[in-house]
Parts: C-alpha cells; structure tokens; sequence
C-alpha cells in the first residue's frame, strides 16, 4: 500500500512539474482566455484575465485602463461577434510574455456591423499564484 501512495505521490508531482516547465502552453491559455471573454464580454471574465496595471491600445491611438477595456465590452462600445487569429508567436522572458499575432475579427460596435484586420502585441506577466494577466495590448493596422 505504500508503495502504490508514493508511486501516486511521485506521479502527481511530475505532472505538475511538467506543466510548471511549459510556461508556452499556459500563455497560449491565456490568450484563449483572453480571446473568449473578449468575445462573450462577461465582467467577470475580463477582470479575471486582465491586470489592475491595464493599458489597452487600440489602432486608433486610444489609450484604456482595466476599467473603461472591460466597461467598453460590457456596454457593447466595443463588441467582438468573432476572433480568429493567426500567425502567432510567443517569446517568454522570465515572468513576461510577449504575443504577437494577426486578428480578423467580426464586430457589431454599438450595434454596427463591421469586420477589421489587425496586428496585435499583448504583453503578459506572470502573478506569484502562477495565473498569466493580460498587461499591455497594442492594435496596428495591417
């Protein structure tokens, strides 16, 4: 029996350093958190995934803290139908992250139909409880 505890033990102590090791695969979490509650614009979910430090750009020039990013989500200011995103590359440096990748979304701001293509930078820190928030975000138009 105490063998089968510390084989078991053993186990679920690899397998979490495993997933400790593979800061890549939990950014690339992240951005599909991200991508998920900018889409469904739950406060929730927005507040969760980004830092109290916020500073979100748009390819306009516009400049948002956390509040008025997830304030123009839940008001429909700024409302994603749907993201795809493509051509992303992930660069980790210690407990920052730096995403890059192309957006094309579907919108209906302010009940508008619209679509854009953009260029996106999102810069991620790693908390001490280990979850990745959103720090930065700039928008560029490609």
């Amino acid at each position: 029996m105490k063998k089968i505890s510390f084989l078991t033990v053993l186990a679920v102590m690899l397998s979490l350093n495993l997933k400790a090791q593979n800061p890549k695969a939990e950014v690339e979490n992240a951005v599909t958190y991200l991508i998920n509650a900018l889409i469904s614009g739950k406060q929730a979910d927005l507040e969760f995934i980004a830092s109290d430090s916020l500073s979100y750009g748009h390819s306009s020039g516009k400049i948002e803290s956390k509040a008025q990013f997830v304030n123009s989500l839940v008001t429909n200011q700024s409302d994603f139908v749907s993201i795809d995103i493509s051509k992303q590359h992930i660069t980790i440096d210690g407990n920052t992250a730096i995403v890059r990748h192309q957006l094309y979304a579907k919108t209906n701001d302010r009940g508008n139909p619209g679509e854009v293509t953009l260029g996106i930078m999102l810069v991620f820190s790693k908390q001490a409880n280990g979850e990745w928030k959103l720090l930065a975000r700039q928008a560029y138009k490609v």
